[in-house]
């Protein structure tokens, strides 16, 4: 049985992913839509985002009296992939919600509606990497070969966010209480992983606890340390991929066997 609602949901997947151009419409419409009448458009967000890490930057680097030449740009990488990674999650889970009306009249794939909020993320975290080079310039540093790493390291971490999004989006259809609850659940997650404080300040048993079992601080450094001239650790990479590996795993399952209650729950 378990193994007949997997190829369900296989099937599904795959069938979005062959409407490919439906998903990048109406990942672009989402997009335009949020910056209606807006001259810039959803470089807003980008100009949001660089004050605030400029004004972090310099506040919290007093603080922690970090060199402003290296705590800069990881705060600024940090602060970007946290903000994509965030939003595709709390945004998943209200991903077939927020399809209602499409679910209910049209019969398409029910994951395009998981990857309509992964695309449209994508193409704000494309606005908002525009700021790095600025950084990098502001504090003379030069970017290294090590940045070709970040391309898998980010597809990788895309492909660990889809079926985050998936299962929770599952999940929270039929029980809408879990949304605050992952939203709650990522603040504490924010303040305990190494986003606006370097992961040297750590004293060693407590980097055990904050840095080694917190899935969230390898899913950022496998695409932060390339950028930072820097490479991931080989346990970064064995804990993303067992993640994503036992993740799809029991997505595949729950996504199967619930995918049909779906529009009822809707």
């Amino acid at each position: 049985m378990s193994n007949q609602t997997a190829a369900g949901a296989v099937q599904d997947i795959l069938s979005a992913l062959k409407r490919f151009s439906l998903i990048g419409t109406l990942g672009w419409q989402d997009v335009r839509q949020r910056y209606r009448r807006s001259s810039i458009g959803a470089f807003w967000l980008t100009i949001s985002m660089g004050v605030m890490i400029g004004t972090i930057g310099i506040v919290f680097g007093q603080i922690f009296k970090s060199p402003m030449n290296e705590f800069l740009p990881f705060l600024s990488v940090g602060l970007i992939l946290w903000g994509f990674i965030s939003t595709v999650i709390t945004e998943g889970c209200s991903g077939f919600i927020a399809g209602e009306a499409v679910i209910k009249q049209l019969p398409i794939p029910l994951s395009v509606h998981i990857f309509r909020v992964l695309w449209r993320n994508l193409i704000i975290l494309a606005h908002n990497v525009v700021i790095f080079p600025l950084v990098l310039i502001a504090v003379q540093k030069a970017p290294t070969w090590d940045v070709l790493v970040a391309i898998p390291g980010l597809l990788l971490l895309m492909l660990n966010l889809t079926w985050i999004a998936i299962f929770l989006g599952v999940i929270c259809t039929r029980y809408r209480d879990i949304p605050q609850i992952i939203s709650s659940f990522l603040q504490v997650v924010f303040y305990v992983t190494p986003i606006m404080w370097l992961p040297s300040l750590l004293p060693s048993r407590a980097g055990t606890y904050m840095l080694d079992l917190n899935p969230f601080y390898h899913f950022l450094q496998i695409v932060r340390a390339p950028l930072l001239g820097q490479e991931p650790s080989l346990e970064n990479w064995l804990v993303s991929i067992g993640i994503a590996i036992v993740g799809w795993t029991l997505t595949l399952v729950l996504f199967g066997r619930y995918r049909r209650r779906i529009a009822y729950w809707l």
